[in-house]
């Protein structure tokens, strides 16, 4: 691995750091288009800064960047944390439904080709880990079934005296401000510039998986722009796993597919999620030290938030 290491082009690994930063840019921009029907305007700054640190946070404990860069960018510009966490949710839904959306074209494109793999190392060790840990007895999915209905019974019959409860009343604050999170993506009024966005992240993050190949002579030429849409598909289903920032998973999951599909060898395919893994990794712990320091260093100065007449052209009401 040292060898190949020592050998590798590193033009190609900065090359690659140049998309992350670009799709790290526009993930921003996305989100404040999320945030504007909320009425609120987080600066674009801010807004990346707190993208940036949530990354980093993932680093401390897996998932926590979601909640971390919604306190961060909240306390920054005054706009209420559980808000936040409601675009959020929109915002990862719809990168789950895109990661999904990629891979169904892939399979349906070259099957032939990634049809295997998917089924050896995605489809069917989850289908039998779920099998493992629920069982297939229908008694028992009836039970669950009956126990989160009686649940659901005792909590509305109990609603009153629950609700006066501090915690409970903190709870139902939380998913109001959620569900208004959940309720920007419909009142947008740049719904193209989102999906605009959304199109252009994910294929910064396939350029930004693709070239790491030409790092290394070893697989050069062997791999195609669509090879490396096949590796960030995997490469995100190892990052999805509830670890530290994928850490370990997404270097089993590429390497082996570097070596199912492709037939390249152990090394050097440890050698390619190495880089690609590492170099992002460094990365993020770079620009979320340096934007952890502009979030919290300096003092926070209020501005008034604008009303919906401020935003709404003038005149519009003269037609």
């Amino acid at each position: 691995m040292w060898e190949h290491l020592k050998g590798a082009k590193y033009s190609w690994i900065g090359l690659s750091l140049v998309f992350a930063i670009i799709s790290h840019i526009s993930r921003s921009r996305r989100w404040i288009i999320l945030i504007e029907p909320l009425k609120y305007r987080p600066s674009l700054w801010n807004t990346v800064n707190a993208t940036l640190f949530g990354y980093l946070s993932n680093y401390a404990l897996p998932r926590a960047g979601e909640v971390a860069r919604c306190v961060a960018l909240g306390r920054k510009e005054k706009i209420p944390v559980d808000a936040l966490i409601g675009t959020v949710i929109v915002e990862r839904t719809i990168d789950l439904l895109s990661m999904f959306l990629i891979m169904l074209i892939l399979l349906v494109a070259r099957f032939e080709k990634f049809g295997a793999f998917f089924s050896d190392y995605i489809f069917q060790p989850l289908s039998e880990k779920i099998s493992g840990i629920f069982g297939e007895s229908v008694v028992f999915w009836i039970i669950v079934a009956g126990f989160l209905l009686i649940v659901a019974v005792a909590l509305f019959l109990l609603r009153e005296r629950l609700l006066k409860i501090k915690l409970a009343q903190k709870l139902v604050n939380v998913l109001k401000g959620v569900v208004e999170g959940l309720k920007s993506v419909w009142k947008m009024e740049r719904k193209w510039e989102f999906l605009f966005h959304t199109v252009f992240i994910w294929t910064n993050y396939a350029l930004m998986t693709w070239v790491v190949v030409f790092a290394l002579p070893e697989i050069t030429g062997e791999l195609k722009f669509v090879d490396g849409i096949f590796l960030l598909v995997i490469g995100s289903m190892g990052m999805a796993v509830p670890v530290q920032a994928g850490i370990g998973a997404f270097h089993w999951i590429v390497s082996r597919g570097l070596q199912y599909v492709y037939g390249i060898g152990e090394t050097e395919s440890l050698v390619f999620a190495t880089l690609q893994h590492e170099s992002q990794t460094l990365l993020i712990l770079l620009l979320g030290s340096l934007s952890m320091v502009f979030l919290f260093s300096s003092k926070y100065k209020p501005k008034p938030v604008p009303e919906l007449s401020e935003i709404e052209p003038e005149g519009k009401n003269n037609g």
